[in-house]
């Protein structure tokens, strides 16, 4: 699941430069495109720094995966950390290859950050982990 993530990641990020400037609606008044170039982290805190934010990245992916490696993870969580992965590696390869993260996806019905496939997963995992250990049961 992680290297899908990583796929649709990559294939978004290559094609998001060629978004007509100032934008596209998708759905009108919910959801667009908007080319956006990142430089930091979440809501582009931490900018100017992609090597260490990138190296930072990369060692928290192999901590996570040594220390997950042979452990039993109930499915809901394993879907989550999966996701995780996949969003934190895409953004990292961007980080470490670009100097920056490219974003395009925006929604035009709250005033929110431009973020991209990656976040969008790491996000939604981060939510299923979160829903497991408040409401999960034992498997």
């Amino acid at each position: 699941m992680a290297l899908a993530v990583i796929a649709a990641d990559r294939v978004t990020k290559e094609l998001a430069p060629g978004i007509f400037p100032g934008g596209r609606e998708l759905i009108p008044g919910v959801i667009g495109l908007r080319y956006a170039e990142n430089r930091g982290i979440a809501f582009s805190l931490l900018s100017g720094a992609p090597w260490v934010l990138g190296v930072l990245s990369l060692l928290i992916i192999v901590g996570m995966f040594l220390y997950l490696r042979g452990k039993q993870v109930p499915r809901l969580s394993r879907i989550g950390l999966m996701l995780m992965l996949g969003g934190a590696a895409g953004n990292m390869f961007d980080r470490l290859f670009r100097g920056f993260v490219p974003d395009m996806i925006e929604f035009l019905f709250m005033n929110f950050a431009v973020f991209n496939v990656a976040d969008a997963c790491l996000c939604t995992g981060c939510a299923l982990v979160i829903l497991r250990l408040l409401f999960g049961k034992d498997e």
